[in-house]
Parts: structure tokens; C-alpha cells; sequence
């Protein structure tokens, strides 16, 4: 697999895709999954993105892990227990699978909220979907295999947009819909 970072246009079958996703981690989560959303680029209509599939998974609290790692990885997911973000449990494909990052976050936290919030405001706001669109295929050929160089370089645009959605969210009093799955 290479490290290229590649932008691709929007495909229609993203949604396709989750939802087949989101049906299987039902399954074998149960309640133990408070909500399962799509969230990333991957989840924001008409919007250019890398092809991972984001799995936002919200439990009610991180322990017991066993609760929902087993599941996950008899589903084929990798435990990354080395992940330095501690506001998730981080699960990721086996190699040779399609691209999928499953983000296992608790229920109501900032963390959690966050995803949601920048997935909604993208999708009623075309306009800064579109910058949002030029600047990742900007980055992707300048950053082309630095990653970490690639995310750090859209943190400006990305906490710009959150000011916005922040705001938006309080003038209509924003709350997440109904989980995806």
C-alpha cells in the first residue's frame, strides 16, 4: 500500500459503502454502540477526499474495552492500542482491506460532538465545502507523502470552519440527528 496521499472526487458509492459497514458493526456491537455515524470527507456529499470510509462509534463509556474490541476485531479490525490520541479507541483495516477508520469515542464528549458538528455544517454549507475541496487537493499534491505534514496543514482551514459551526449551531440550536446505523 502506498503512503501517497491521493484526493480523489466524491463517489456516490461512499454512503453505499457505510451503510453496509455500519449494518455489519450494528450487528455485532449491539447496544454497545450508542450511535455508529459516518463522519470525515467520505461522509460530506459532492466533497473531494482521500477514499477511507470514517466510522464514528459512541459508547457510553470506554471500559470495559473488551465490550466492543472483540466484536470489532472478529470483524477483521486491528486494535490500535498505540494510538496518542487518548479521546478514542482507534480500529483500522487489516492489511489488503479497503481503507476504513473506525474512531470509537465516548457519548457527549467534545471529541465526539466535534466530527458531527464539522460533518453537518459541510454538508448545508456548499460554499466552504468547496475551499475545503481545493485546499485538500492543494496539500495532497504539495504534502504528498508527509501525512502528518498534509493534516497539520489543513488544522487552520479545519478550526476556521469550526468557529463557523459553532456559531451556525448556536443560531439553530444544532443537535446530532439519529444515529446513521
Amino acid at each position: 500500500m502506498s503512503d501517497a496521499i491521493v484526493v480523489v472526487p466524491y463517489d456516490h458509492e461512499w454512503p453505499t459503502l457505510f451503510k453496509s459497514l455500519g449494518a455489519d458493526l450494528r450487528g455485532v456491537l449491539g447496544d454497545n454502540a450508542l450511535r455508529i455515524d459516518h463522519i470525515g470527507s467520505t461522509s460530506i456529499p459532492g466533497l473531494d477526499a482521500k477514499p477511507i470510509i470514517d466510522v464514528q462509534v459512541s459508547v457510553a463509556s470506554f471500559d470495559p474495552l473488551d465490550a466492543y474490541r472483540i466484536p470489532l476485531e472478529n470483524l477483521g479490525y486491528v486494535f490500535r492500542c498505540n494510538n496518542p490520541d487518548l479521546n478514542k479507541r482507534y480500529f483500522r483495516e487489516q492489511p489488503g482491506q479497503r481503507r476504513t477508520h473506525i474512531h470509537v469515542r465516548r457519548t457527549g464528549s467534545f471529541s465526539q460532538q466535534l466530527p458531527l458538528l464539522f460533518r453537518d455544517y459541510m454538508r448545508t454549507h456548499v460554499e466552504d465545502a468547496q475551499h475545503y475541496a481545493e485546499l485538500k487537493n492543494r496539500l495532497a499534491a504539495e504534502y504528498s507523502g508527509d501525512r502528518l505534514a498534509y493534516a497539520n496543514a489543513k488544522g487552520p482551514f479545519i478550526w476556521e470552519i469550526m468557529k463557523k459551526a459553532d456559531e451556525w449551531a448556536q443560531n439553530i440550536g444544532w443537535q446530532p440527528g439519529p444515529t446513521d446505523a
